[in-house]
């Protein structure tokens, strides 16, 4: 059943008078990759629908994350022959596939007149979830299996954290300025992740684990380079060109809280899951580091969504997501001792109820946009209506 809660009629009418606008000025995209993308589209059949390449690449990542945890449930492989060298091989296709089919499916839906908000909501709504798939499922390659070099579970958390903050960055960018500066990073870090892929099914995934130069492991190296890219590129290029928008008066918020309020439920997001990683009694990362980045991932896109949603509806971002309450009830739990060893159960059920709660989320939405792309505006709201009793 259809739950018109999840989108409000202002929302509805926001989506009416949408229009996509985008800037790339990446040389890597620009010059390469969309000259690859445009040879590519022109396979693909004309009867296929957009949305199912973007949903095609998504089940992909998915496939590919659940291979490897299959083989490195807890993330000590790295550095040893346990994962077949068939793994990386299909890890390389399928993160290049689930790239491509991302970066053509607008090119498709243009070319087969079928472009439409609800592509738009589809594909970026999924790119908040395949974002830390990407990178969860690169941490099996570069990993610290125990004293050896590589990510230690803290370091995870804190490289996953950064990535996503930063796909929240370009989505609040638009918030506020009604156009998505596509980031420079998410050409160059998917290259990177097919390409490491390779290096590994070739070489070996011994390769990660020896000085790369200077005596700094490339796993030091790539961590540096996020948190560098961060603080020095993203950053500043989102305020510049936030600044740039209210120097030509078409920013779309009129005041400093309306701007920030996108970044409020992520900020919580992100205190409460650091909290409980510093202060669980039983050191919850430690002992389901795969389970427990899952989670931050679902969750962040719980959230991210719903920036989304208001983003393109240019209507109000919610205060604070819903999820959040029960997040700060059960680290409140947890740290405080109140759960004892029932810590872990409770943040198996938690991470249940929140992947199943986005999944309802997101296939509620979808209902409800596609009832209101395919019929006729005065009709729209009665039969989104009548399909939510």
């Amino acid at each position: 059943m259809l739950q018109l809660r999840y989108v409000t009629e202002e929302q509805l009418a926001g989506f009416d008078q949408y229009q996509y606008s985008a800037v790339d000025t990446n040389p890597l995209s620009v010059y390469i990759m969309q000259h690859l993308w445009n040879r590519i589209v022109k396979i693909v059949p004309l009867w296929i629908a957009p949305n199912l390449l973007t949903f095609s690449g998504f089940l992909l990542l998915l496939i590919n994350y659940f291979v490897l945890c299959f083989y490195d449930w807890d993330y000590t492989a790295s550095g040893s022959r346990l994962i077949p060298n068939w793994v990386w091989w299909f890890a390389a296709l399928s993160t290049f596939s689930a790239y491509a089919l991302d970066s053509i499916d607008g090119k498709h839906a243009r070319r087969t007149q079928s472009s439409s908000p609800l592509g738009e909501l589809f594909d970026h709504g999924l790119d908040s979830w395949a974002t830390s798939l990407f990178t969860i499922s690169w941490f099996s390659v570069c990993a610290s299996p125990g004293d050896s070099p590589g990510f230690s579970k803290h370091t995870m958390f804190l490289f996953l954290s950064i990535v996503l903050l930063n796909f929240m960055l370009s989505h609040w960018e638009k918030y506020n300025t009604g156009v998505l500066f596509l980031p420079w990073g998410y050409d160059l870090s998917q290259v990177t992740l097919v390409a490491g892929y390779l290096l590994t099914a070739i070489v070996g995934v011994e390769l990660w684990h020896k000085p790369l130069v200077f005596g700094y492991y490339i796993t030091t190296v790539s961590m540096t380079l996020v948190i560098g890219c961060s603080i020095f590129l993203s950053l500043p290029h989102t305020l510049y060109n936030i600044y740039m928008a209210y120097q030509k008066k078409t920013l779309k918020k009129d005041s400093l809280y309306e701007a920030l309020l996108p970044l409020v439920s992520p900020t919580l997001l992100f205190f409460l899951l650091t909290v409980w990683v510093a202060l669980s009694p039983c050191d919850i990362l430690i002992k389901q580091p795969r389970l427990f980045l899952f989670m931050v991932g679902v969750a962040f896109s719980s959230v991210a969504c719903r920036v989304i949603v208001c983003q393109m509806s240019n209507t109000r971002s919610e205060s604070f997501h819903y999820l959040l309450f029960p997040l700060a009830l059960v680290v409140f739990a947890a740290v405080t001792g109140l759960l004892g060893r029932l810590e872990e159960s409770v943040f198996k059920a938690f991470t249940a109820l929140a992947t199943v709660a986005h999944v309802h989320y997101g296939v509620c939405v979808v209902n409800i946009f596609f009832l209101f792309v395919f019929f006729p505006w005065n009709n729209k709201l009665k039969v989104i209506k009548e399909a939510a009793r």
